[in-house]
């Protein structure tokens, strides 16, 4: 058992606290929704390295791997890719369709996850593997790949989208750049799903950090004021 480890996803825990905390400060400094999401999302990887933490410093418990399942496998994309729609989008109908449909989706999987049947044995593993886990309800299994993989390849989506719209245009550089971070970010953060297929906590919240830190800075630079284009 790998209980010497529970240091790093621990760091990673924090390093997403204090990232979803500046976020949360800027959002009350400007109002603007995207970076309210966006916090959410790396609140939500928090909770996550916070149960991966609790996890292997003593062993898992159901509890704790209803939460890392939900807010580190689960909802985080689809709130990164709502953000992004709230940056790029700038028609109200379009928020408040996206955070209707945001809301009914954290709804069903927090009431569906609370609710799943998990199979205890499979929780004594440093790092269980969610198939095992959700054996007996696929559901809750599938719920991550529904959840997750389509926004994600949304958020790739968008961010080639806003790259053909600012073409050209250089006062836009920093909201391409910024959402090439996130995507960049999120791509980190999925690749560390190898390292949960073995098992491998370290190699998980190492690339976890490093894709948080990569998607923090895509949100600040994403978010920066548009300058205006000088009248000729």
């Amino acid at each position: 058992m790998l209980r010497a480890m529970w240091v790093v996803p621990l760091a990673a825990s924090i390093t997403a606290l204090v990232f979803a905390t500046l976020l949360g400060r800027r959002y009350l400094e400007r109002r603007r929704p995207a970076e309210l999401l966006w916090a959410m999302a790396l609140l939500m990887y928090a909770v996550a390295s916070l149960a991966l933490f609790l996890g292997v410093l003593d062993a898992w418990g159901g509890a704790e791997y209803r939460l890392y399942w939900l807010f580190g496998a689960v909802l985080n994309v689809p709130y990164l890719a709502a953000g992004e729609v709230l940056l790029l989008v700038k028609d109200r109908r379009v928020t408040l369709v996206t955070l209707v449909l945001l809301l009914f989706a954290t709804a069903f999987a927090i009431a569906r996850i609370r609710t799943a049947t998990l199979d205890v044995a499979a929780l004594s593993a440093d790092l269980p593997q969610g198939k095992e886990v959700w054996a007996g309800d696929p559901i809750a299994l599938d719920l991550a790949r529904y959840y997750a993989f389509p926004t994600y390849f949304f958020l790739l989506g968008g961010t080639l989208w806003s790259a053909w719209r600012m073409r050209g245009r250089p006062n836009l550089r920093d909201r391409f750049f910024g959402l090439l971070a996130i995507a960049i970010g999120a791509t980190v953060v999925a690749a560390g799903s190898a390292f949960a297929l073995t098992g491998n906590v370290v190699g998980f919240s190492i690339t976890l950090t490093a894709g948080i830190a990569v998607m923090f800075g895509g949100f600040v630079r994403s978010s920066r004021p548009t300058p205006s284009v000088p009248v000729p």
